[in-house]
């Protein structure tokens, strides 16, 4: 032991005092940023909770008054009332939450590749296929890059293990960089498509906004009185090599403002004269809409919540059968 009575040895405990001081201070500072830490993330689980909670109150105030809608009329769902993609803002403590509504049907469902009441029975049918090929083309894809991908998400959703012509099952994944296996079960998420061979990351940025993942696996239901002009490619996709992108969107623009009263009158319009559509692709026309989508945004205390939910309506009540949550706009 130092004896603090000399001066040399006196130096020497005061330099392992502050030294002593020095760690004990770093220690406390590690102590007080890690409790400070705590606290902001602590409040920022607080706030996305309570935005949560806000989001849920939002969703079912959508969800209720999609109900009215399908309600009022049941023959015909049009624009009327401009509900469709409105933000609707609804003060809430602390912030504001804006919730949205779009016909949820107006898309290419892409489980409707295949048919099948059971997911152990999921076979590929050929109109499904034919009409997502051709949603692809009219995007602007190689006719043979949009026939591999279509025949490919057929055999990525159907319950055997045979390809299609240009198709692609097991043995093309497990030869893959990094393997896996054809799902052979419906879609939950649009953004499954990415898994499927034949998808690119250029033809899955394309088919985004025109495709969606629905609890069925019937044929696209298009609400023609819904449809906007901006949406031609999933009308042409009906008729592929039948009807331009360019007719469907005058078609869709000369739509009466009261929408259309019946499919019969739809099909006599003068402009799809000439045109043969069989019995299954006209029964694909409604005037009504079974699926919507709802997006909630909630803002509280600067941090955001997203809350997106897919509502069924073709039975009433209409019911949530999907949710998801993020963050960010």
């Amino acid at each position: 032991m130092p004896d603090p009575s000399k001066d040399s040895e006196r130096g020497a405990a005061l330099l392992t005092v502050l030294l002593l001081v020095a760690v004990m201070a770093v220690v406390a500072a590690t102590a007080l940023e890690r409790l400070a830490l705590a606290t902001r993330m602590t409040g920022n689980g607080g706030a996305v909770d309570q935005g949560r909670a806000y989001a849920d109150a939002g969703m079912e105030m959508a969800r209720l008054r999609i109900a009215d809608l399908t309600a009022s009329n049941p023959a015909k769902i049009t624009l009327a009332g401009g509900w469709m993609g409105t933000p609707q803002s609804i003060p809430v403590p602390g912030g504001v939450a804006i919730a949205r509504v779009t016909d949820g049907g107006n898309c290419f469902n892409l489980n409707s590749v295949v048919s099948g009441e059971t997911e152990a029975n999921l076979k590929v049918r050929p109109i499904g296929v034919l009409q997502f090929q051709g949603l692809l083309e009219a995007l602007g894809v190689d006719a043979r890059q949009a026939q591999v991908a279509a025949a490919s998400l057929a055999d990525w959703i159907d319950t055997d293990s045979v390809p299609q012509p240009g198709g692609a099952e097991d043995e093309t994944y497990a030869a893959m960089e990094r393997p896996y296996r054809a799902a052979n079960r419906m879609m939950v998420d649009a953004s499954e498509l990415r898994a499927v061979s034949g998808i690119s990351p250029a033809i899955y940025d394309l088919a985004k906004p025109w495709i969606c993942a629905l609890p069925v696996t019937t044929l696209s239901q298009i609400n023609i009185n819904t449809l906007l002009p901006q949406q031609a490619p999933l009308f042409a996709m009906l008729l592929p090599g039948q009807l331009s992108v360019a007719q469907a969107r005058q078609l869709l623009a000369q739509r009466p403002a009261d929408g259309y009263g019946s499919t019969v009158q739809f099909w006599a319009m003068p402009s799809l004269a000439g045109l043969s559509p069989d019995a299954e692709v006209g029964a694909q026309v409604k005037l009504t809409t079974g699926f919507f989508g709802v997006d909630v945004s909630v803002d509280v205390g600067g941090t955001q919540v997203v809350e997106r939910a897919l509502i069924d309506a073709r039975e009433s009540p209409a019911r949530l059968v999907r949710r998801s949550w993020g963050a960010g706009a």
